[in-house]
């Protein structure tokens, strides 16, 4: 076994690998970028090496210093993570003549696999059903739009070298067929150095399936079952689950075969995954799945799997890597109980799902295991304090969880994620929620539109709830939970000798202003009001931020966090957010809405198609905004006239930056 490895990659991943690495007694070394430089891997790794600033380009796709700082340090392998040059044969070659070993599969097993068309090809002569389409060379635009009507649409156009649901659009109608091409190819470029595309037939109900295979050098080829992926939006995972959903025997051993003969055929070594594609219109059959690609890396969501095998995947890796054979065979292993992961991301789900960034002032998940198996697990590479920065992926945290069966494991799903507080910007945890609870999903009626299908109720805001409004506004004039004071005049806060104190407070929710007046009637006593409503609240304090709350005869417990000017108040069921208004703020609302467009999020301008003097119509495309490594279409929202566009292509903006403005509305 390896005495030391680095890991080059940062984040969760990194964090996954450096615990098992010690479990194991393996010494680990981590790199970092400028901006990772206090980051949570750097904290957990035995030694770190700066690669680096911030710019992906300049720091975690440096193979040559990562190689180096591998070098330098005496480690003897290097562990890739996923993303970055996980799946670059290059970078593969660069390290095993380096005399390091690489943890995970050969160069030319990556290859091989690397891209989508030739993958199709080989898949194909080794027998394994894919996808009818187009994988050939030619990128002559009019000649894909040919071939896209051949296959028959809806069509999907996808980066060749793609992987994570970049460089990949639906087209549905031929109008839109050239305009979709060209934006999978510049995010193909932008994101894998390579514009090229392939064109395959759309299934109109699909299910996202693939199977977890492993091999070893010794010629051993095994499958880990199947997890389902189905529940995505804009091509990208939200939860996967494992075992899944309604798969028969049957159907799970001919995947199984396929999967293992696609490792099989490129020699595969270590940790892949065989992706395919299902038709969900009915049951699965044996005749109703198709060969998508091959990751050959460690997924994302590898731990649903970890927990229905009872396997460690990151100790197989490096187990395997040292040439090691594999200690189990197929015949060996059974599913064990059911799965679910669910990403939480710093993502504004009301905008579309735009990635957000923000100081996590206020973190705290369940109690459970941390990336090890566990009925609850959190894998999360951030601390409280840490920044959602703009340069890279803006995931907080991975909420696995494992039980007995699916029904007992949604339910804990469920809890889990009403159990993980978040301030300091957005998430998509009550999205996350709401599909936990969704009824056709807890039926295990899964395919990868049911999201779109079902956005409006699944990203609907709550109806803000009364008594957490009204705790925010007690945290805002200090009143929870006053510390003590022997001066008994100074232990009653907003006391008055003829009459029950009354305080008032002004916050914002979303930009707009809320108003409160609260009446304290003694400590820990209080009734809030905002427009007619009123809410009377006896509080006691707990430990660690979180209250006891009586209100309307229900008793219950909720956790306030304050950083900055952002008050979050955690209820049983929901979230309520408020910021404190700058000093002498104008509360007043701003100029008409639509006149200007601003930046949602820092980025790099890559496209302008807006011209001062041009009229535009409501939802037209105005500019591309590239952020956390994905295209942004920002579109007017509203008819009329722009009037002065104040950026160009290849600008980086920062958050909130003015970019265009539109003529005055009439009126």
């Amino acid at each position: 076994m390896f005495k030391k490895i680095l890991i080059a990659n940062r984040g969760e991943i990194a964090c996954r690998v450096i615990a098992t690495a010690r479990r194991m007694g393996v010494r680990t070394v981590a790199v970092f970028s400028d901006a990772d430089r206090n980051a949570r891997h750097v904290a957990m790794a035995d030694e770190a090496v700066r690669i680096g600033p911030p710019e992906v380009s300049e720091s975690y796709l440096r193979g040559d210093r990562i190689i180096a700082a591998a070098l330098e340090t005496g480690a003897e392998a290097i562990h890739p993570g996923y993303g970055f040059l996980s799946e670059n044969p290059d970078f593969v070659a660069a390290v095993e003549a380096a005399g390091l070993a690489f943890i995970g599969p050969t160069p030319s097993a990556i290859g091989a696999m690397g891209l989508k068309d030739a993958a199709k090809a080989l898949m194909e002569t080794a027998g394994v059903p894919v996808v009818p389409g187009y994988h050939g060379e030619s990128q002559d635009p009019a000649f894909l739009a040919a071939e896209a009507e051949r296959i028959g649409y809806p069509v999907l156009i996808k980066a060749r070298a793609g992987g994570g649901g970049k460089g990949m659009r639906l087209v549905e109608e031929p109008a839109r067929f050239a305009e979709a091409l060209e934006s999978a190819q510049r995010e193909g470029k932008s994101s894998f150095g390579d514009p090229r595309c392939l064109i395959e037939k759309y299934i109109t109900r699909p299910r996202h399936i693939e199977i977890q295979v492993f091999g070893d050098a010794h010629g051993n080829v095994i499958h880990l079952f199947e997890r389902d992926c189905s529940l995505q939006r804009r091509h990208q995972k939200v939860i996967e689950e494992a075992p899944a959903p309604g798969m028969p025997e049957a159907v799970r051993a001919a995947m199984g075969r396929a999967a293992i003969e696609a490792a099989r055929a490129i020699g595969y070594r270590g940790a892949g995954t065989v992706e395919f594609i299902a038709d969900g219109s009915g049951p699965l059959r044996e005749d109703g799945f198709w060969f998508m690609e091959m990751n050959t890396r460690l997924q994302v969501e590898h731990p649903v799997s970890e927990a229905i095998t009872g396997l460690d995947f990151v100790e197989l890796q490096l187990r395997v890597a040292a040439g090691e054979p594999l200690p189990v065979r197929q015949e060996d292993l059974a599913i064990d109980g059911w799965a679910f992961e669910a990403r939480v991301y710093a993502e504004d789900v009301a905008k579309g799902f735009l990635p957000a960034t923000g100081t996590l002032g206020h973190l705290r998940f369940p109690a459970g295991a941390e990336f090890a198996r566990g009925p609850l697990r959190i894998d999360s590479g951030v601390r409280e304090g840490d920044t959602i920065s703009p340069w890279y992926d803006p995931m907080i945290a991975k909420v696995i969880v494992h039980g007995p069966d699916r029904d007992a494991a949604l339910a804990r799903l469920d809890r889990a994620l009403a159990g993980c507080h978040v301030a300091g910007t957005v998430t998509n945890l009550e999205f996350l929620g709401a599909l936990a609870r969704h009824e056709g999903f807890g039926r295990g009626e899964v395919d990868t539109g049911l999201i779109a299908r079902d956005l409006a109720g699944l990203a609907a805001v709550p109806a803000a709830d009364p008594r957490l409004d009204a705790m925010a506004a007690l945290a805002a004039l200090d009143l929870l939970d006053p510390p003590p004071d022997p001066d008994p005049w100074g232990s009653l806060p907003g006391w008055c000798q003829w009459s029950h104190a009354e305080r008032f407070v002004a916050l914002l929710r979303d930009g707009a202003p809320v108003e409160f007046a609260v009446t304290i009637f003694g400590p820990g006593h209080f009734s809030v009001s905002s427009g007619e409503a009123a809410t009377e609240l006896r509080i006691a304090a707990l430990e660690d931020c979180r209250f006891k709350v009586e209100s309307s005869g229900r008793i219950f417990t909720a956790a306030v966090a304050c950083h900055g000017d952002v008050i979050a108040v955690f209820g049983p069921d929901q979230k309520s957010a408020f910021r404190r208004p700058p000093p002498l703020a104008d509360m007043a609302a701003a100029g008409p809405a639509g006149d200007t467009l601003a930046a949602p999020m820092p980025g790099l301008v890559t496209r302008v198609m807006a011209a001062a003097g041009a009229m535009v119509s409501k939802g037209d495309p105005l500019i591309i905004l590239e952020a956390m490594k994905m295209e942004h279409t920002l579109a007017a929202t509203r008819d009329g006239t722009v009037a002065e566009v104040l950026v160009a292509e290849l600008d980086q903006v920062s958050d909130g930056m003015l970019l265009l403005t539109m003529e005055a509305a009439d009126g």
